[in-house]
């Protein structure tokens, strides 16, 4: 690849500075929204794309739980999933891997079906929704509760956990409850922290890390769409 802009950072935050895994980022949505100063620039992607890097224009994330996740770019490891993948247009207008969601469900309940505003984000730890949707969640959780002090719900660790279905293009995605449970707000408490909470004043639904490490997902830039199937592996 030639050409590739990269920006260096003038200043960083201090909890990214703390956080020894991170060395830059990689921004991974459309080239639209990049803010490289004082010109403009194309995305890794997208300039590897335009240069013929890639056999296909797209790439998969396989994130892993407590263990090291891979990303493929430029084909599909079919290795990675089980079972045909399911896809969902993409609309890029706002520069974001952005689509209609068809609805959710909790285990041992309904699916809800409704249409819901969402984008996939690999650079979002969280699943954040609409409140109605988060607290029909935790409503099922014993002693779970909005704390403010946490900046979100929390139950106790010791609590039993439901697991959660998004409904994407034809098929319905399952979150196992190990997903769901971020684990203890601090080291040795009982309380912990909800993988899905608010997306209070974003207005849209963020499907982030919580959602990734469940399924295998494509990001098809030939033909703007999402697509995701079951995991060989968690």
């Amino acid at each position: 690849m030639t050409g590739q802009a990269v920006e260096l950072a003038k200043t960083v935050s201090s909890e990214f500075a703390q956080d020894t895994n991170n060395d830059g980022l990689l921004g991974l949505a459309f080239s639209s929204i990049n803010t490289v100063t004082p010109n403009a620039q194309t995305t890794w992607f997208d300039t590897g794309s335009a240069e013929g890097l890639f056999k296909q224009n797209l790439f998969t994330a396989d994130l892993k739980h407590n263990a090291p996740g891979t990303y493929d770019f430029g084909f599909i490891d079919s290795s990675k999933h089980t079972g045909s993948i399911t896809y969902t247009d993409v609309d890029d207008s706002q520069g974001f891997w952005e689509f209609t969601g068809t609805g959710y469900g909790i285990q041992g309940q309904s699916f809800n079906s409704q249409d819901i505003d969402a984008i996939a984000d690999t650079g979002t730890t969280l699943l954040l929704m609409d409140d109605s949707v988060v607290d029909d969640y935790y409503s099922n959780i014993d002693g779970a509760e909005n704390d403010s002090s946490q900046g979100g719900y929390t139950f106790p660790c010791s609590s039993t956990i439901p697991s959660f279905v998004l409904g994407i293009g034809s098929g319905k995605a399952t979150i196992p409850a190990s997903l769901m449970n971020l684990g203890p707000v601090e080291s040795g408490s009982s309380t912990c922290f909800g993988g899905l909470q608010s997306n209070s004043g974003i207005g849209m639904s963020i499907y982030g890390d919580v959602f990734l490490k469940a399924v295998f997902a494509v990001f098809d830039a030939d033909n703007t769409q999402f697509g995701w199937a079951p995991k060989t592996a968690l």
